[in-house]
């Protein structure tokens, strides 16, 4: 296998594996990097993509998808609807958190209180209440009827209550990441791993649960994730050796990757789409000017800021083809998505300049985009794109990129301290109604629902549609309902969106891996040469 080393910006790297956790005879060790780290452990302070990839191996929920995206049981073995509210579940019998801890129903009841709390509220904000039936049944139940309520709850994971008791954790911590608690820096769960050690922003390192109650199929005994936030960089240490796999491959490193003998790339869609959404709800400004009042209320400001973003120039040039333009914030593969709808906007600039004179700000104004820099493939390109784009109708961009642990802080709730932001989404439950109840609905911080709605968007009847959606049992009669509120969504320009992205990973000769499309890394189904 060729080799190429590069020595510039792999020294700390190089440091970081010498000192590693040793690995005992015969285990495979698996070395793999990304962009971003998940800036907390607590699995129900947020519903954030990266935090899901890193605690899945640690925690785990009553069901998750398995490699073919079905559901399948993990610590419910079996779950039954037994009537329009009521969802039954049979917890496994004998498992236990990696601490000895036996796991039960006292647990799933913590863990359920615990995250309706947190920012994860919005994955159980149809769930009224849950009911504890013996030590090994749960029942969740609804104020509406809600048909897809397993899927619903892939990502909650459930949470020791003992340990939770013994170390002060049995509030989550904020979605801002603005409280320091014991959970958001130790991780205890009943998964197939345990965090052996971690240095926030540098590396985690995983070692397998020798107690877990089922099966690596893998072959992956210990891990280490590091952060190299620099692309070049993280390229750099998978062509030398240092790492087994990347994440975040940047397109305009692939073909050096494709031309390197023993190194591949693996790509899947990402349910993720980027998007951006202004804010709606202030009277005024917070982080702009030039103008009084907010001129993100107008829909006619809105509908010129979409009609003048080229998306297939983003695609082209900034993600050199590794993406899909997209009409709405959800990925084509998810449910309620039409060819129609999911269609992307035609630019038209002088249409567009037309809706500004008409909305009294031909003129324009001055705003503060808040992007990322790290969390997703070319992010702070593509922020600048947007601003360039916008200055053809006099809106004066100034984009403000930080590291997505940073931006999160800022902008997510309970402040929302941004006018104008780039976001991602991916609806684990593959249904556009889990981004509806959780970006889109009137924020409503009692019951969780539109909780990362960051732009304040609201509407009345988009709200009631939601709602009968969750209780809707006929297929034909929900798709009818999705595609009503999908399109009061596109027509109000309450989101604009940008494209669907693609998951890129760099792969060393003889790695195998399940990409999954919610990004996770299910390192026990992952095999390495030994």
């Amino acid at each position: 296998m060729k080799r190429i080393r590069s020595a510039i910006g792999l020294s700390t790297l190089a440091a970081a594996l010498a000192a590693g956790t040793a690995v005992t005879a015969g285990a495979a060790e698996f070395r793999f990097a990304g962009p971003l780290d998940a800036y907390t452990l607590d699995p129900h302070a947020v519903s954030n993509t990266l935090v899901f990839a890193v605690l899945r191996n640690v925690y785990e929920p009553l069901v998750q998808r398995g490699p073919d995206l079905s559901l399948q049981p993990v610590l419910a073995t079996e779950w039954t609807q037994l009537d329009d509210l009521t969802w039954e579940f049979k917890l496994r019998e004998g498992v236990k958190y990696s601490n000895g801890n036996d796991f039960n129903a006292d647990d799933v009841v913590f863990s359920f209180e615990r995250a309706k709390k947190g920012g994860m509220s919005s994955h159980l904000a149809d769930v009224a209440s849950i009911e504890k039936v013996d030590d090994l049944t749960i029942r969740l139940i609804s104020d509406e009827p809600n048909p897809v309520l397993p899927n619903q709850i892939v990502n909650w994971f459930m949470v020791d209550q003992e340990w939770a008791d013994e170390n002060g954790a049995q509030e989550p911590g904020q979605a801002d990441n603005s409280t320091e608690g014991f959970a958001n820096r130790n991780a205890m769960g009943t998964g197939p791993y345990v965090i052996s050690s971690r240095d926030p922003g540098v590396r985690t390192d995983f070692a397998a649960n020798a107690d877990w109650w089922g099966e690596i199929t893998g072959n992956v005994d210990s891990a280490t994730f590091f952060v190299i936030a620099n692309p070049s960089t993280r390229v750099s240490a998978l062509i030398s050796g240092e790492v087994q796999m990347i994440d975040g491959v940047p397109p305009q490193d692939a073909q050096r990757i494709e031309e390197t003998n023993g190194i591949e790339i693996v790509a899947t869609p990402d349910l993720r789409t980027v998007y951006l959404q202004p804010d709606m709800l202030r009277d005024e400004l917070i982080h702009g000017g030039g103008v009084e009042g907010n001129p993100f209320k107008d829909p006619k400001v809105r509908e010129a800021m979409s009609l003048v973003i080229d998306t297939q120039a983003i695609q082209q040039r900034i993600m050199r083809g590794y993406s899909t333009p997209v009409g709405l914030p959800i990925a084509k593969e998810i449910e309620g998505s039409t060819e129609e709808l999911n269609t992307p906007v035609t630019p038209d600039l002088e249409r567009a300049q037309q809706l500004m004179e008409e909305a009294g700000y031909a003129d324009g104004f001055q705003v503060t985009l808040d992007c990322t820099n790290d969390r997703f493939m070319n992010d702070e390109a593509t922020c600048l794109a947007v601003g360039s784009f916008l200055a053809q109708i006099n809106i004066a961009v100034t984009p403000r990129t930080q590291a997505t642990a940073r931006w999160a802080q800022q902008i997510n709730p309970p402040g929302y301290d941004t006018s104008f932001a780039m976001l991602s989404y991916s609806p684990y439950t593959y249904d556009a109604h889990q981004f509806l109840t959780g970006l889109a609905v009137t924020r409503d911080a009692d019951g969780g629902r539109g909780a990362f709605n960051i732009g304040g968007y609201s509407n009345p009847e988009l709200d009631r549609l939601t709602t009968e959606i969750g209780a809707e049992t006929d297929q034909e009669a929900r798709s009818a309902l999705l595609a009503e509120a999908l399109t009061i969504l596109k027509n109000d320009h309450s989101f604009i969106p940008i494209h669907q992205l693609q998951i890129l990973w760099g792969l060393q000769e003889g790695v195998e891996v399940v990409q999954l499309a919610d990004l996770a890394y299910p390192l026990a189904w992952f095999t390495v040469p030994e």
